[in-house]
């Protein structure tokens, strides 16, 4: 097996360790995913709720591999160009405009200058890569991440589904471009429509919650190790009852990471009705959230 083959991790163990290393603490579950995603190659489509750590997971996984971590982020009207590849048209132009000059002074005929000209604009000089593209094209060990696949509009998934059916894609101009090395691929989705079955089917699947209590305690103590344990436990347990509510946005792990950080900042040392009430926005970002949370915890 060459070098291109080797899988990078060899035991699901291993996968929990290295990944802790980089500050991310996954279960079990979640480390079977990637080692099988790894060693079968196949793709890993994460759902679940904004804020759990899908995205953080892709990075970890390029930062324990020593990877390079190319990233598609999708959004409603995301197209072929802004994923796969466009042409430098400017540049193309100003090609052609100077291959018209050349013509004009007589050193070359119209038709040559033309078909050499064609062969020229469309060669790898005026060639812009895009996200898709540059993962595969890519020799080094790389994790593609298509992030928030479910804001995309349909059509691209048909794209994606060639993509990463046969890790290849066609230039017309340039021929097919296949990959020497696959990208450990990523996709993340926030459920917010239903995936086709095409595309799920040539994926690995992971579910990801909010982290339970003690798992939540874990990821402060590794992130925010200056934080006394017993703020911590209140946090956590805050937190829990945040996202408990009927809100418009739940409360992330990165910021319940983030409120940690600024009660250290403001030098607090328990968190009490009004430092609550004081640092409320850390973790809420709609005033809507902020009249129910303050209701419903009782806050003045």
């Amino acid at each position: 097996m060459d070098s291109a083959t080797q899988p990078a991790f060899h035991t699901v163990d291993e996968v929990i360790t290295r990944l802790g290393e980089t500050g991310y603490l996954a279960n079990k579950a979640t480390a079977t995913a990637v080692f099988l995603a790894d060693r079968l190659g196949k793709p890993l489509l994460i759902e679940g709720p904004a804020g759990v750590g899908k995205t953080e997971l892709a990075r970890a996984v390029a930062q324990c591999t020593g990877a390079e971590l190319v990233r598609l982020q999708c959004y409603e009207g995301v197209d072929e160009s802004r994923a796969l590849y466009e042409w430098n048209h400017a540049k193309q132009i100003l090609r052609i405009q100077a291959g018209g000059a050349s013509a004009a002074t007589g050193n070359v005929t119209a038709e040559n200058n033309w078909d050499e000209t064609k062969q020229d604009v469309f060669s790898e000089e005026f060639l812009l890569t895009r996200p898709l593209l540059t993962a595969i094209r890519r020799t080094e060990p790389t994790v593609l991440l298509i992030d928030e696949t479910d804001k995309a509009d349909v059509e691209i998934e048909g794209l994606l589904l060639e993509v990463l059916s046969d890790f290849a894609v066609t230039v017309p101009e340039l021929g097919t471009i296949t990959a020497t090395r696959k990208p450990f691929v990523v996709l993340t989705s926030n459920a917010t429509r239903e995936l086709s079955e095409a595309l799920k089917r040539r994926c690995l699947f992971l579910h990801l919650d909010f982290p339970d209590e003690e798992m939540e305690r874990r990821i402060l103590a590794s992130r925010v190790p200056e934080l006394p344990p017993a703020i911590a436990e209140q946090m956590v347990r805050t937190v829990a009852v945040l996202r408990g509510m009927q809100l418009k946005k739940l409360p992330s792990v990165a910021e319940t990471i983030d409120w940690g950080r600024t009660l250290l900042a403001l030098g607090m040392t328990s968190l009490d009705d009004s430092a609550v009430a004081a640092t409320l926005g850390v973790v809420l970002k709609h005033q809507s959230d902020h009249v129910k949370a303050r209701s419903e915890l009782k806050l003045t």
